[in-house]
């Protein structure tokens, strides 16, 4: 009773040192924001995990100790207020291993995740890149047939239609096991857009006869005929040869080996682009530059009109 008493003296001396200094309020908002920010971080992370469920219980806990000590229950606060430092220390023991990791992540990278702070499109992007081209140089290891399509700026919502749906993040592991023969997802293209498997089993346009050698199979045509309508780069990997392919602007590239077609995934899917934005901000602000020369001459000729006008008056006058 004697915490609660004490607990609830403390915020009444708070509020009246906050109406003596409201610059402390900032101190206060900045405080709650930081504990109420961690609090659902960690409730996130233990969402999916059986912390939750102690979580759970430790707030009911801790609600039946202050109504105790409201309703002056005596016997229940003390046995309750005596249990909670010893399951305190209980639950450090218990739940180590979760503990251990939630740890680990303030010393590696996995901190900007924690904080909710995203990758850049471009940093994404290259990871993705390099994961799709670890999962085409396996498969060509296999000789497993493939087809991937990656969106550029036409979309591919018709074709991905046509597929079985999935929206799931991008790994080498699920692009290998998609294409594993006898599988309901082998037979057609996954395609790749906004740095998500958008879906997979989707039917391509074939290129016409006059497009493409007679002596490469559906894949290369499929390929050579995505790239040429839509402008999305298309991999292939051969089930009879296990060599990679990638077409582009209605053209095919055979045999590339894996640095070669990572650097052209780099330079057609980011480089490209970034020099595109680069070029077109570069040609906005000379588009408002000449905007503003222009208006600061019609305002200098329509004040050299006005004074003209004046002069004129004058000598009339």
């Amino acid at each position: 009773m004697g915490a609660i008493n004490n607990w609830g003296y403390n915020i009444t001396e708070y509020v009246k040192l906050l109406q003596e200094y409201p610059i402390k309020l900032v101190s206060l908002i900045l405080d709650l924001a930081i504990v109420i920010f961690v609090l659902i971080k960690l409730l996130k992370i233990a969402k999916d995990s059986r912390v939750m469920q102690l979580i759970k219980g430790i707030i009911l806990i801790i609600l039946f100790t202050w109504v105790s000590g409201i309703l002056n229950l005596h016997i229940v606060y003390s046995t309750l207020t005596a249990i909670l430092p010893s399951g305190v220390i209980a639950l450090v023991i218990i739940f180590q291993p979760e503990i251990r990791r939630a740890l680990e992540q303030l010393g590696t990278n996995k901190l900007t995740n924690f904080l909710g702070i995203e990758k850049s499109i471009e940093t994404k992007t290259r990871e993705d890149i390099y994961k799709i081209v670890i999962a085409v140089e396996e498969m060509a290891k296999t000789k497993t047939g493939a087809l991937i399509v990656i969106q550029r700026d036409i979309s591919l919502s018709d074709i991905t239609s046509t597929g079985v749906a999935m929206n799931s993040e991008i790994s080498p592991q699920l692009l290998v096991n998609i294409f594993v023969p006898k599988t309901p997802l082998h037979d057609g293209a996954i395609v790749i857009r906004n740095n998500k498997i958008s879906a997979a089993a989707c039917i391509l346009p074939l290129a016409s006869g006059k497009d493409i050698s007679r002596e490469l199979g559906t894949r290369h045509r499929a390929a050579v005929g995505v790239s040429k309508e839509y402008d999305a780069i298309a991999i292939v990997v051969s089930e009879e040869s296990g060599k990679v392919s990638i077409a582009k602007d209605g053209t095919l590239i055979a045999d590339v080996s894996e640095e070669a077609l990572k650097k052209i995934l780099i330079k057609n899917i980011i480089t490209n682009r970034l020099e595109n934005k680069e070029k077109n901000k570069t040609n906005r602000l000379k588009r408002l530059r000449e905007i503003k020369k222009k208006n600061k001459e019609n305002e200098s000729n329509i004040s050299t009109d006005d004074k003209q006008k004046v002069t004129n008056e004058d000598k009339e006058n």
